[in-house]
C-alpha cells in the first residue's frame, strides 16, 4: 500500500452511498421522468464521486489488477441490464467501461513500465474515439485529471472546474430550478450564466470532494457494485408497467 497525501475527502463510503443515489435520481429523470430537469441536475453529481473514489482507490489499493479487473467484470455482467434500463445497444457501453479505462490510465501512469506514464494515457484516451461509451474520451479524460491534480486542493479546483466548463460549452442552459427561474438578476451576468448548463453543474460535486474528511463510512464493497446493475432492471421492470418500454422492444436491444 503507497501512502499518499491526498487533498480530497478519502471518506469513499459516503461518497459512494451520495453518488448511488444521485445516479439513481439521474436514471430516473432520464427514462421516467423526462420533464424534470432536476433530476438530472442532481444527477450531476453522481460521476464526478464515482471518479474521485477510484482515484482514492487507485491510490490505496494493494493488488491494481484485482481492482481493474473487477471494473472490467462488473461492467460485462451490467451491460445488458445498462442496455434494457436506459434503452441502448451493444455499441453503446456502460459508464463501467469509461472507469476501467480511466483506471488503466491511472495504472500506467503509477508503474511507468516502459514509459507507460505517456503512451499508456494516449492509448486509454484514444479508445473511446472508436468504441462509443457512457461519457467517452471526456469521461476518461477527466479521470486522469483528477488523479493528476490529487495532492493539491487548488489543482483540484482548477482542473475541475475548467473541464466543467468545457463539458458543458455545447449543452443547452437550464432556465428554472424546482420552479425558480433562473434568467435574472445575478443569473444575467456572464460569468454565472456560463455555468448554468447541464454538465457544467457537475461542479455541484466539488464541495463534497474537497470535504476534508478522513473518516471511513462503513459501505460493502459488493453491495456498490451489485446496486448499478440491480438498479438498471428495476428501473426497466417500471417502464414495463408504464409502457415506456415493450417487451418486444427490449429484446430486441439484446437480440437485434
Amino acid at each position: 500500500m503507497r501512502n499518499e497525501e491526498l487533498a480530497g475527502n478519502r471518506d469513499t463510503g459516503l461518497l459512494k452511498m451520495i453518488a448511488l443515489v444521485c445516479m439513481i435520481i439521474d436514471h430516473v429523470g432520464a427514462r421516467i421522468l423526462t420533464s424534470a430537469i432536476e433530476l438530472r441536475v442532481i444527477g450531476r453529481i453522481a460521476f464526478p464521486l464515482y471518479i474521485w473514489c477510484m482515484v482514492v482507490g487507485a491510490c490505496y489499493t494493494r493488488c491494481p489488477w484485482k481492482y481493474a479487473l473487477r471494473l472490467l467484470l462488473v461492467g460485462l455482467i451490467a451491460q445488458p441490464c445498462y442496455m434494457l434500463g436506459l434503452n441502448h445497444g451493444w455499441n453503446q457501453w456502460s459508464v463501467f467501461f469509461t472507469l476501467f479505462l480511466g483506471y488503466l490510465g491511472i495504472w500506467a501512469i503509477r508503474e511507468n513500465k516502459f514509459g507507460s506514464r505517456y503512451w499508456g494515457p494516449a492509448l486509454v484516451l484514444t479508445v473511446p474515439c472508436f468504441i462509443n461509451m457512457d461519457y467517452g474520451w471526456r469521461g476518461v479524460l477527466l479521470i486522469l485529471l483528477m488523479y493528476l491534480a490529487r495532492e493539491r486542493r487548488g489543482a483540484i479546483i482548477a482542473a475541475f472546474t475548467g473541464f466543467c466548463l468545457f463539458w458543458g460549452g455545447s449543452g443547452g442552459y437550464i432556465t428554472s430550478f424546482a420552479g425558480i427561474p433562473l434568467q435574472n438578476g445575478i443569473f444575467k451576468l456572464e460569468m454565472v450564466h456560463s455555468l448554468m448548463r447541464l454538465q457544467t453543474l457537475a461542479l455541484l460535486a466539488l464541495p463534497l470532494i474537497l470535504w476534508p474528511r478522513a473518516r471511513r463510512t462503513p459501505f460493502p464493497k459488493t453491495l456498490g457494485y451489485a446496486v448499478y446493475p440491480g438498479h438498471l432492471v428495476l428501473l426497466w421492470v417500471v417502464q414495463l408497467i408504464l409502457g415506456v418500454m415493450s417487451w418486444e422492444g427490449s429484446m430486441k436491444l439484446l437480440f437485434p
